[in-house]
């Protein structure tokens, strides 16, 4: 094999461990995120009912009252929107500092996990074979032994 396509093996199986920690990284960064925020949430939560007005695939939308009797609808939607039908009343909790961030009720970052790990795991199982096909293809045929 030429030494032309030893490096251009080499920095492909570099650029590939490279992409994977930086999509790694940027994952336990969402995580982090997620845990954060519901943390400060879970700190100031209060209850109410809410109406789901719209679902769609980036954002579901929802309407509740606070006791002061403002209406609210969270112009970023709602987290851990999962199995939401528009129309539906939930229970959610939102933030009393803060009513527009808004979860639903008993739900949390732990469910985050899942998606996450799942990207993770098959983001590794691509490539870690392909790099190591590609180091093994690197590697010069040793002389025979007599």
């Amino acid at each position: 094999m030429g030494t032309r396509a030893v490096k251009v093996r080499r920095v492909t199986a570099i650029s590939l461990v490279s992409f994977g920690g930086v999509i790694t990284f940027l994952a336990v960064l969402l995580l982090i995120g997620t845990y954060r925020q519901d943390v400060a949430l879970n700190s100031r939560a209060v209850g109410t009912t809410a109406e789901v007005v719209s679902v769609a695939f980036d954002r579901t939308l929802v309407r509740y009252q606070t006791p002061d009797g403002a209406v609210h609808l969270p112009p970023d939607g709602i987290s851990f929107p999962k199995g939401l039908q528009v129309g539906q009343i939930v229970q959610v909790e939102y933030d009393a500092a803060h009513p527009d961030v808004v979860k639903v009720a008993g739900r949390g970052a732990y469910l985050a996990l899942l998606p996450v790990g799942t990207l993770l795991l098959f983001l590794w199982l691509v490539i870690v074979p392909v790099v190591w096909w590609l180091r093994r293809a690197t590697r010069s045929p040793s002389p025979a032994t007599s």
